[in-house]
């Protein structure tokens, strides 16, 4: 028990601090290079944050245990969104762009219902998943298209000035994606030393746990007041998972979509209309909406418990 609390405290501050070397390397990057913050969090710090989810999905579908896919990414989209940008906002104020709202939200929306379109039939076929794998690779040459039009004289020498910001990044990265698995691993080892059931520990630990990352990066984003990485990762990593990781895994091998997804599915994209009206109305997200997006999140805890 001893050893798993020590590991469970290491995987913590591994978390800590690798978030925050993160968001100062990401931040230095993209104020260097001239490439908004926004682009940064909606592709490399998205991306980065969800290796667990993409880890643990690709993963089982290799393994032929393809129905923990959509059960990992669904939960994950709707704890991405009510707790961690619930959290960070509750803590302080997160402005949002205009091309989020107006972009990003409303593909995240269109992408959440594509999947329980393409999930309706039972399962999400190799079919839909090169669908999704097209969709992604479209989304991104968009994104970097968009941002090259972005003036960026003297982004070269910045860059060359600046050389030690990508290891810090890459350092960070890799501090926060071990720091997840230690502190996955010893909270479910815990548990399950607690006499916990498996099922507690799928639906609260493991959930949560594959999602730590966005939620340092996030909170930690938002404290430093980079309020577009926060709402970038998180819209970012939820498009990430829905079209790459599940896309790749149906790939691989179709994956499995129960009936009981629709209804978690339609938690998600509600969590989603809810954060685009929300900034829509104010571009922002204010400490009121943060502290309602905990209170939803409790709620539909308590439905599926």
């Amino acid at each position: 028990m001893f050893i798993q609390i020590l590991l469970l405290m290491t995987g913590f501050a591994l978390l800590v601090k690798g978030a925050d070397w993160f968001v100062d390397g990401a931040s230095a990057i993209a104020e260097k290079l001239q490439i908004p913050k926004l682009v940064i969090g909606l592709t490399i710090v998205a991306m980065g944050t969800s290796a667990p989810e993409a880890a643990v999905s690709i993963s089982a579908a290799l393994k032929g245990n393809a129905d923990i896919t959509i059960g990992n990414i669904v939960g994950s989209n709707i704890l991405n969104i009510l707790i961690i940008l619930g959290l960070s906002a509750a803590i302080a104020p997160l402005a949002v762009e205009q091309n989020t709202i107006r972009r990003d939200m409303p593909f995240l929306l269109g992408i959440g219902l594509l999947l329980i379109v393409q999930g309706w039939d039972g399962s999400i076929t190799r079919f839909d998943g090169l669908i999704m794998i097209i969709l992604f690779v479209a989304y991104l040459v968009f994104l970097l298209v968009k941002a090259r039009r972005q003036p960026q004289q003297d982004s070269i020498n910045a860059s060359r000035q600046n050389l030690w910001q990508i290891p810090l990044t890459a350092i960070g990265l890799a501090a926060v994606v071990i720091g997840s698995n230690l502190a996955v691993d010893a909270a479910c080892a815990t548990a399950r030393l607690l006499g916990m059931s498996e099922r507690f520990i799928g639906l609260t630990i493991v959930a949560l746990g594959t999602s730590l990352p966005e939620l340092f990066t996030s909170v930690i984003a938002a404290r430093k007041g980079n309020a577009d990485i926060a709402i970038g990762n998180i819209v970012g990593s939820n498009i990430f998972n829905i079209l790459f990781v599940v896309g790749l895994s149906a790939v691989i091998i179709p994956v499995p979509f129960a009936a009981a997804f629709r209804f978690d599915s339609a938690v998600s994209i509600a969590a989603a209309v809810f954060l685009l009206v929300c900034c829509a109305k104010s571009a922002s997200l204010k400490r009121w909406h943060g502290a309602f997006m905990l209170v939803e999140y409790l709620a539909y805890f308590l439905i599926i418990l």
